[in-house]
């Protein structure tokens, strides 16, 4: 069962053993990051530094001219990965026998909505949410699309995985995220995530619905939640909180605009990438959530890329609905968290392989092979030596 550990370039520049102890853990691929938002991440190996501070999402190596004179553009990265920092950590890690893949994040950059307000999704309530481009506006989309044919198709790269090609809403771990204290669930968190930026009020209106009227019913059905009400789970929780037809013309117009972003991003990176280059997306197979991890039409997904990388630490039940698609020689990719203390459980991992791979999963992801610790690490290579 091929395995794939994420890295960061930090986690390799600079370390002349980084390579070497990856490739050690029993893994056969590396999913680099060459476009990434902004973090703050441990570096517990690397003789240098021990904390890398990503002040604001960026791309990893020098964007070209394809982006002179444009307004949206991606932003270059400063000192925590200078000049080419990508191709120097993907020639280091080829060097030591791994296949080098592009991790590339998409609509998730506060700075683009810091900078550039008009293009962050508005929820019914005018607030901005400057972590989460609108997708559906064409100017994002562009921008969206562009940075996925560059990002992805680096120097050597065999394939890539594309993260938040979709919505992104409400759910972020912001920084000192505050956001906890009222239990949204499903529903709560659609609401919250409906954009009604000008573009999305447009299509809504396309959809039947005024833009105003359905703010104002979002926000009434949303009042006893703020009160303490539980709101029901599922899609079935948000046709209950605002009304079956008003929710089913809303996720047409959200869907469409992800579907076809989707469709469209993926069509840019295979034109621009060689042949065999191997595509997938980080996905979530109910097209109404929202973040990292794309809500998206497992159907639909698995007829426009190679494949899908599906979150698995919380349980592998998200696989199935991929598996019984077929996937007719695609790829189907559980991803565990391996890093104790982000709530991983790297000792469990042979048993959670076994488990997702009798639900169909025919790949491995490993996060995060610079964030885990010897310990972590050690759990990880004997679980693969297993499989």
């Amino acid at each position: 069962m091929k395995a794939s550990a994420f890295v960061y370039p930090w986690d390799v520049n600079g370390d002349p053993e980084a390579g070497e102890r990856i490739a050690g853990l029993g893994v056969r691929q590396v999913t680099l990051a060459s476009a990434y938002h902004s973090t703050r991440a441990l570096t517990p190996r690397h003789p240098r530094h021990r904390v890398v501070t990503a002040e604001h999402a960026a791309v990893l190596y020098p964007p070209d001219s394809r982006w002179r004179g444009r307004e949206l553009r991606p932003y270059a990265a400063g000192d925590w990965a200078p000049g080419d920092a990508y191709g120097e950590a993907a020639a280091s890690l080829a060097d030591a026998g791994l296949e080098v893949h592009t991790w590339v994040v998409l609509a998730h950059n506060s700075r683009l909505g810091a900078e550039h307000p008009d293009t962050s999704v508005v929820n019914a309530y005018g607030d901005r949410y400057p972590w989460a481009p609108c997708i559906a506006q064409p100017a994002t989309r562009a921008y969206l699309v562009d940075l996925a044919a560059e990002a992805a198709v680096r120097p050597g790269a065999h394939g890539t995985e594309l993260e938040s090609l979709g919505w992104y809403g409400l759910a972020h771990l912001h920084a000192h995220d505050k956001t906890g204290g009222i239990a949204l669930g499903d529903a709560g968190q659609y609401l919250m995530s409906l954009c009604f930026c000008p573009t999305c009020r447009e299509g809504y209106g396309e959809q039947g619905l005024d833009a105003e009227e359905l703010a104002a019913v979002v926000r009434a059905a949303l009042e006893p939640v703020w009160q303490g009400a539980p709101s029901d789970g599922g899609w079935a929780g948000v046709e209950k909180l605002l009304g079956e037809a008003d929710a089913t013309a809303t996720r047409a117009w959200r869907d469409d605009r992800a579907r076809t972003l989707q469709e469209t991003a993926v069509a840019a990176v295979r034109a621009a990438a060689p042949a065999d280059f191997q595509v997938l997306l980080h996905a979530d197979p109910e097209s109404y959530h929202c973040g990292a991890n794309a809500g998206v039409d497992p159907a639909h997904i698995l007829s426009v890329a190679d494949g899908v990388v599906v979150p698995c630490t919380g349980g592998a039940g998200l696989l199935t609905p991929f598996a019984e698609q077929g996937l007719d020689g695609g790829v189907l990719a559980a991803n565990f968290t391996v890093v104790s203390g982000m709530g991983g459980h790297p000792g469990a991992l042979a048993a959670d392989a076994a488990r997702a791979r009798g639900l169909g999963a025919t790949e491995l992801r490993l996060y995060h092979a610079g964030l885990a610790s010897d310990g972590d690490l050690a759990e990880v290579r004997s679980a693969l030596a297993g499989l």
